[in-house]
């Protein structure tokens, strides 16, 4: 006979609050008017088993998840670039050449050229629906750097999505 459980849950059964990434919990299952229920436990809301537990086992509460641009949906992603590009702040410019190369990456937008006013080069860029043109200046940023942009690019994403969870 195969038995099929919730995964682990978000809160203490016992204390009601959050149960934090990393931590050990204590997870059980009962019996309850003939269903069986997972419970999971942080250390400090464990006051022993409770009435009707048929199995016990410990384990540790995974990470966050983390969202990656990449996985994000491209409609998503192309909202938040023109927000950055209509701010014109020149602090935002260069995540804003990393979400164009996100965006470059799944074919959201195309390169439509380069041009060059002042000695600066600038990526002219239309979108795979008509939207622009948008012109952005080419950070020619080393990989380490891009790499660090695109994980604070998660780490704002992974943010966003965990408040509009808690909203929901």
């Amino acid at each position: 006979m195969e038995y099929q459980f919730r995964p682990l849950g978000k809160t203490c059964a016992g204390s009601g609050k959050p149960l934090a990434p990393g931590e050990l919990c204590t997870s059980v299952v009962v019996d309850r008017n003939g269903e069986l229920i997972r419970l999971d436990y942080s250390n400090d809301g464990w006051t022993g088993p409770p009435e009707g537990m048929i199995g016990l086992w410990t384990c540790q509460v995974p990470p966050a998840a983390v969202i990656h641009a990449s996985k994000v949906d491209p409609e998503i992603l192309l909202r938040f670039f023109e927000q950055l590009l209509e701010t014109s702040n020149p602090a935002h410019a260069r995540m804003l050449y990393v979400v164009a190369l996100y965006l470059l990456q799944r074919r959201r937008l195309r390169l439509d050229g380069t041009k060059i006013e002042e000695g600066v080069q600038y990526l002219h860029l239309i979108g795979s629906r008509g939207e622009g043109p948008y012109d952005v200046r080419d950070q020619q940023l080393p990989e380490e750097e891009v790499k660090a942009l695109q994980a604070e690019l998660n780490q704002q994403l992974s943010e966003n999505w965990a408040a509009s969870q808690a909203a929901a």
